[in-house]
């Protein structure tokens, strides 16, 4: 299955790749420049200090023999950290990793020792004239301090699977759905559900079956969400709590599909008593259905791919189809 070009993967290295052209000639200037001095710690100190001073996202800047010993102070903003002069980073995640030959390497992301926070690190070669290999600069960054020079990455809305717990697979044969209270009342449920979604400003829905609850998040308010409990679920006087508010011209379900969509929802519930739904979401601005069923699998497709698949369709399915790869 072919999927969209704007993957999470393809978005990760697109970023990386504007981030190495952002530091690479800087880089390459130092490693330059400290060849001149090098194994000489205090000129390397001065080198690297006023260099960290033209790289503002840079936290700490340090060289290293090749044998990755570091053989100057760490420099940061707060001035020399002495303690680190001959600190061993050879088992640090960006020294394993493989310089390619342009001499430049931007690791990939890792959790730091001491402020436990997600960073990286570019790698420069320090040559002499001759070419010889005399080292390498070390440039540590806080993800936080980083430009984001990428746009905001696109979730993807083609048909994902997940599996589940394996835990809760392997016992699948051994249980029986048990009517929830939302079960009892589904009809009802679902008739509030879709007056808060088409007249009401929720944008977004998860619905627990089994616990008999649901969130929602209102487009007016949407950092915080709300937990409706099976009273406030199958009373219709719900709705007047929240201001109505015109359908959003901007939302990828058509608000006619509303009420099937949750009604396919109620089909996976009731369709099995071995094989059934556990909890289904709706998200009207990325056009989401997201399913989990008993056997914890989990689905996350188009709603007009949803719509197109009945009831009977995951109902002939086993738990192997539930969780397979499609």
């Amino acid at each position: 299955m072919t999927h969209p070009l704007n993957t999470l993967q393809e978005s990760i290295a697109r970023q990386r790749e504007a981030l190495k052209e952002l530091l690479r000639e800087p880089l390459e200037q130092v490693a330059e420049a400290c060849s001149q001095v090098w194994g000489d710690r205090k000129r390397l100190d001065d080198l690297l200090t006023t260099a960290l001073a033209r790289l503002p996202m840079c936290k700490y800047m340090y060289a290293l023999n090749t044998d990755a010993v570091q053989i100057s102070d760490n420099i940061s903003r707060d001035g020399l950290v002495e303690k680190d002069f001959g600190r061993d980073r050879s088992e640090r995640p960006y020294m394993n990793e493989r310089v390619p030959s342009e001499g430049f390497l931007l690791s990939q992301a890792y959790i730091s020792l001491r402020a436990r926070r997600p960073s990286l690190t570019a790698i420069q070669i320090v040559r002499s004239q001759t070419g010889q290999v005399l080292g390498f600069i070390g440039a540590d960054f806080d993800l936080r301090n980083l430009p984001l020079t990428g746009k905001l990455y696109e979730e993807p809305t083609y048909w994902r699977q997940i599996k589940g717990d394996p835990a809760i697979r392997g016992t699948v044969f051994h249980q029986t759905r048990i009517s929830s209270m939302m079960d009892n009342s589904i009809d009802t449920v679902l008739g509030v559900l879709e007056e808060l979604m088409v007249d009401h400003g929720v944008f977004h829905v998860i619905l627990h079956f089994s616990s008999s609850r649901a969130v929602i998040w209102l487009f007016d308010d949407p950092y915080r969400y709300r937990l409706l409990d099976i009273e406030a679920l199958t009373d219709p006087d719900t709705c007047l709590i929240y201001p109505h508010q015109p359908y959003p011209d901007n939302a990828v379900v058509p608000k006619d599909r509303i009420r099937p969509i949750l009604d396919n929802l109620r089909d996976l519930r009731l369709m099995d008593e071995m094989f059934y739904l556990r909890s289904g979401t709706l998200n009207i601005f990325n056009g989401v259905v997201g399913l989990t069923f008993s056997c914890d699998g989990s689905h996350y497709l188009p709603w007009d791919e949803f719509l197109g698949k009945g009831a009977d369709f995951w109902a002939n399915g086993s738990i192997e189809a539930l969780d397979a790869p499609l």
